[in-house]
């Protein structure tokens, strides 16, 4: 069963040689291929590409022709991953090839589909690794997935478990929660994480958000896809509570109002009166409105995951395959 792997590469000029190498020493004689993906990176990064290239056969190398992102990169990836079993990688030498093998005896011995690589011991700076823990925190228990690292570039998977999965925005994160969804066996093993040499990361806290988003959006995905009435079902009904909440707080403060402005004239507790039903009103059309909002970006959502996915051709400036 051949392997593929898929490594995304941004300003990553150090690292590529010494981690083909690391792989191609780990993989001995079987069958593989390694595919980097040049995400419009401003250093020597394609060019020692392109060398390596001319040193190993089994190098496929593809340049966008801006930076992306890690989405569309992995993306590109897959659409020319042809292998049984698919491993991504980061390209900042942080991956030990080292743990190759273990990574992927579970898929091979088919006890398992996907397979994640915890980071048990994270070699990162903290602005890196506390969002990561809260984010990885929350997955896991939005989506009662056993897994301490979600996150992790490091996975091996199936072609099926892949093939399939729709990735866009920063959807790459939740490639372990899809898989489950659809039945497919996904576990995590502990792997060594080594300390970056080169370079500087180029994640922390400004992903936590747009992480957090996704993390909702598939959760709609997951649970409604199939089935988007029952979501939508469930909001008007909540819409309906509300208003009916709003009617009681109506009466309510029309009757608190009497009671504790029994000394003020009619004037000064009908403009009491009509303060409070103003911002109760207020309220119930901010959540109302954000509240369709929300089901509209969830459609939007859901449309575009039936959509088929573009051409993974049109974000390639070059490439050179084997």
């Amino acid at each position: 069963m051949q392997v593929v792997f898929v490594i995304p590469v941004y300003n990553e000029q150090e690292t590529v040689e010494p981690l083909a190498e690391g792989i191609i020493s780990q993989m001995g004689g079987r069958p593989h291929r390694i595919v980097f993906v040049n995400d419009g990176s401003t250093d020597e990064s394609w060019a020692r590409i392109l060398k390596l290239r001319e040193k190993h056969p089994n190098i496929d190398a593809i340049r966008l022709r801006r930076n992306f992102g890690k989405t569309i990169a992995l993306t590109v990836g897959f659409a020319h991953a042809q292998g049984g079993i698919i491993v991504t990688m980061d390209a900042d030498l942080q991956d030990d090839p080292r743990e190759i093998p273990r990574m992927l005896a579970p898929i091979e011995e088919g006890k398992s589909d996907v397979v994640c690589g915890w980071k048990q011991r994270r070699r990162d700076p903290w602005h890196k690794t506390f969002p990561s823990r809260i984010y990885n925190a929350w997955i896991a228990r939005t989506f009662k997935l056993p897994l301490h690292d979600v996150n992790t570039g490091f996975k091996a998977m199936r072609n099926t478990a892949i093939c399939g999965i729709p990735l866009y925005g920063d959807m790459h994160r939740l490639i372990p929660v899809f898989a489950a969804s659809m039945g497919f066996r996904v576990i995590e093993i502990p792997v060594e994480h080594l300390p970056r040499r080169f370079g500087k990361s180029k994640y922390g806290f400004g992903r936590f958000g747009p992480g957090a988003f996704d993390a909702i959006t598939a959760a709609f995905l997951t649970k409604y896809g199939e089935a988007p009435g029952q979501y939508f079902g469930r909001m008007i009904l909540l819409c309906g509570v509300m208003i009916m909440a709003v009617l009681f707080a109506a009466l309510a403060a029309s009757v608190l109002v009497a009671i504790f402005l029994s000394g003020a004239n009619y004037g000064e507790q009908l403009a009491m009166t009509a303060i409070i039903l103003l911002m109760i009103l207020m309220s119930l059309v901010i959540v109302c409105v954000g509240t369709v909002g929300v089901g509209l970006g969830f459609v939007a959502e859901l449309l575009l995951r039936r959509t088929p996915a573009p051409d993974p051709g049109r974000y390639i400036a070059e490439k050179h395959l084997g």
